[in-house]
């Protein structure tokens, strides 16, 4: 028999995990979220109960997915009823956190009898919907091994889906790859800002791109948005710096001084500030191309 699934946290990332684990036959046993409403819209939905309780969540569950936001969510689910009867179950965690948190996570479970594997993701709506979300695993092995069945119905049949290490390390690996991405998102702004100011054709430009040395993942995710100024959230700017801090402090603590990555965070900083940090990271244009100022 198939395990029960649970999933805390039913924003745009974990209602979509859990349709398609219910595409794939896994029965979605309870869904919560501090949004009651959205998480009766799903259960409603799937057929399954909106819990009241965290503690329900893991009394319903075998296998509790969370996708809560940052770091001081996932404390308080975990302080908050999560583990109430988790003797046996296991934990898959799978929002962008400091590495800290996914270890004192682990350390709880298993004071608990339970267990907990970080899932990091690196990937956004569409793939979680059809199952094909990159996944970086970290964790015990014993504990991996018990989750790749149903992490492989999320990551492509199990093809895009990597064991990093031990807790904490999928999360340092998670961190480095949104710090990138972010950079790499700031730095695709200022150059069609540039080629905008310069009066050059930006559907040109962002060809010229793609056949050269400027061409990256988020050209082909972002450019075009920047372009129309189109920034309906995939990855929201407040995510993006979130995330970007992640990374900043892992640098400190290594005495590394990483000026892109902090200044790309400032100006995200700037967007969350300025009121729109629920927008896509493509927004970040706003503040680049010359006559916009204001985000559209």
């Amino acid at each position: 028999m198939a395990d029960k699934i649970g999933f805390v946290g039913v924003g745009r990332m974990g209602a979509n995990m859990a349709r398609r684990l219910k595409d794939c036959g896994w029965p979605i046993a309870a869904v919560y979220d501090i949004n009651a409403a959205a998480a009766q819209a799903l259960a409603q939905e799937l057929g399954c109960v909106a819990a009241d309780h965290l503690k329900v969540v893991t009394a319903l569950s075998d296998v509790i997915f969370t996708v809560v936001s940052d770091d001081r969510a996932m404390k308080r689910i975990y302080n908050g009823g999560l583990l109430s009867r988790a003797r046996g179950k296991l934990f898959i965690n799978c929002a962008t956190v400091s590495p800290a948190i996914h270890v004192w996570v682990e350390k709880k479970c298993e004071a608990r009898g339970a267990q907990s594997l970080e899932a990091c993701m690196a990937s956004s709506i569409p793939q979680a919907r059809n199952g094909t979300l990159y996944l970086m695993c970290g964790g015990r092995p014993e504990v991996f091994e018990r989750a790749k069945a149903i992490l492989a119905r999320l990551s492509s049949e199990g093809q895009t889906m990597r064991y990093i290490g031990p807790a904490g390390k999928a999360a340092e690996v998670k961190a480095l790859v949104n710090m990138v991405m972010n950079i790499n998102t700031a730095a695709l702004a200022e150059g069609l800002g540039l080629g905008a100011a310069l009066g050059l054709d930006l559907t040109m430009l962002r060809e010229v791109f793609s056949q050269t040395g400027a061409a990256s993942r988020v050209l082909q995710t972002d450019g075009e948005d920047m372009q129309n100024r189109e920034h309906t959230c995939f990855f929201s700017a407040a995510h993006a710096a979130k995330d970007s801090g992640i990374a900043l402090k892992l640098a400190k603590a290594q005495g590394l001084n990483l000026p892109l990555a902090a200044a790309t965070k400032k100006q995200y900083d700037r967007l969350v500030k300025d009121g729109f940090g629920e927008l896509d990271k493509s927004a970040i244009a706003e503040l680049t191309f010359k006559g916009r100022g204001k985000v559209a």
